[in-house]
């Protein structure tokens, strides 16, 4: 018997990367989105095309309803998107607090109760600077909690935490994946914006691997 996994999907270039890296490993995957009041949904439309496509069981769920909480992120209130790299002090106002430790444990929650013992997601080595829940100590103490907060415990997968997007991408390119299937820009207009630094990131990630991205940029 496949092994039942659940991986939180944004429809973004490095969580369509771990699903499929969840698919090719034999796993019988169960992908879960989340609408949390981000700005667009361009994302998760994204996921649930590539969901179908593959036959994969998907959920989207609809969370927005937690903004009443969760006030000071540009990605969610009406706060200018930053421009500019991860690396820049600025790009933490992208910060939605608390953000996946709220929907792992709904993750966890879901694999519970259809009996999956694994819940993957995409955090890695780039988000660290900025993200203090895509950091390994903040994984590792997820995953810790995951083993004794029900009857059944539920690892904390997160294949690329030590590997950069440049290192997430090729494994996806030696993989074939079609990264014109998912969506990076912060901003939903009908093309990327080029400036935000999801944009910058992913172009680098394309440059240093000697390729071009399949999205179109404004």
């Amino acid at each position: 018997m496949p092994n039942k996994v659940v991986v939180i999907y944004s429809g973004g270039m490095d969580s369509f990367t771990v699903l499929h890296k969840a698919v090719q490993a034999g796993h019988d995957v169960y992908a879960l989105s989340f609408n949390y009041g981000q700005r667009h949904v361009k994302e998760l439309q994204c996921a649930a095309t590539v969901c179908q496509q593959l036959g994969i069981k998907h959920k989207i769920v609809d969370i927005s309803a937690i903004n009443q909480l969760l006030a000071g992120s540009s990605l969610t209130d009406d706060i200018d998107i930053p421009e500019g790299h991860y690396a820049a002090d600025n790009m933490k106002s992208t910060v939605v607090p608390n953000r996946n430790m709220i929907l792992l444990s709904l993750a966890v929650g879901y694999a519970v109760s259809i009996g999956a013992n694994q819940v993957y997601y995409g955090a890695h080595s780039g988000d660290h600077f900025i993200y203090p829940d895509c950091r390994p100590e903040f994984v590792q103490k997820m995953h810790d909690v995951c083993q004794i907060a029900n009857y059944e415990p539920v690892d904390i997968v997160s294949p690329y935490l030590q590997q950069t997007k440049i290192e997430i991408l090729a494994d996806g390119l030696a993989m074939g994946l079609d990264y014109s299937q998912t969506w990076t820009c912060y901003n939903g207009r009908d093309k990327a914006c080029g400036k935000c630094g999801s944009c910058q990131e992913r172009l680098e990630a394309f440059a240093l691997n000697h390729t071009t991205d399949p999205l179109p940029y404004e």
